[in-house]
This record gives C-alpha cells, structure tokens and sequence, in this order.
C-alpha cells in the first residue's frame, strides 16, 4: 500500500496520469496599464478621552482635507482594526483605510500625504496614521 502512494504521489508531481500543470505567472509586460504608487493609509478611530471620530466626521474630513489633494479619485474603507499603542495597550477600534493611486512622477503626492497624515493626528489626537506603500501596474 505504501508503494501505492508514493507511486501516486510521484505520479501527480511530475504531472502523469491525466494531472494538468498550473500555468506561471504572466510578466508584467502581459498587463495593461502604467506605473502608478499605491498608498495605503490606515486611520483609527478612538480617541484619548475614549469617544471616537465617527463615519461622518471621518467623511468630512476626507472631503476637506484629502480630495483637494486627491481629487481624481480615492477608495475608502472601513473595518475593525487593533494595535499596540505607545504604553503597549491593545487598542481595538473601528479603522478608515484610504487606498491613493497616483502617477509615480507626481512629486508632490508624498508631502500631500503626510500632511493629511500629520492633519488627521492632531485633529483627533492620534498617536500615529500607519502608510503603506507599493509601485503598481494600473490600467483605468
């Protein structure tokens, strides 16, 4: 019985008996699209006294403070999010997530974003805005 196995085990790595091998990846150069930056902004929601900035204030302050910046187009997310602060309390609160693509020539994108980093941490005294950044093949 235990040849079996391995028989069949050997059988379906190199591909015999009817197995149908998994295509590799296709290059970037198969793709549409142009190279644009991604950023990821995560925001969470609780603040110091313990109230939190609300759907609606969080809206307000995208419509203000992120579309002029961004005003060919952003995503905005919102989910459940935890993080270990300063003092090493887990803070479990809701998060605004904002996915930004932009031309990966535009220069001012990254001051734009830290100053909408640095606005939303005093705004609602948060300790920090996490980013995320990534170079992207984006075809609209």
């Amino acid at each position: 019985m235990k040849k079996l196995i391995g028989v069949a085990a050997v059988a379906l790595a190199v591909g015999v008996g009817g197995g149908v091998a998994a295509a590799g990846p296709s290059s970037p150069e198969d793709t549409p699209g142009d190279a644009f930056k991604r950023t990821e902004l995560y925001f969470g929601s609780v603040k110091p006294d313990g109230s939190e900035v609300t759907p609606a204030e969080f809206e307000i302050f995208v419509d203000k403070e992120v579309t002029p910046s961004f005003p060919d187009g952003l995503t905005r997310l919102e989910g459940n999010g935890q993080w270990r602060n300063s003092t090493g309390e887990i803070i479990k609160e809701r998060s605004y997530v904002l996915i930004l693509l932009y031309p990966v020539g535009d220069r001012a994108a990254n001051g734009e974003i830290q100053e909408i980093r640095e606005d939303y941490k005093r705004l609602y005294e948060q300790e920090s805005v996490l980013r995320a950044d990534s170079t992207e093949k984006v075809s609209f």
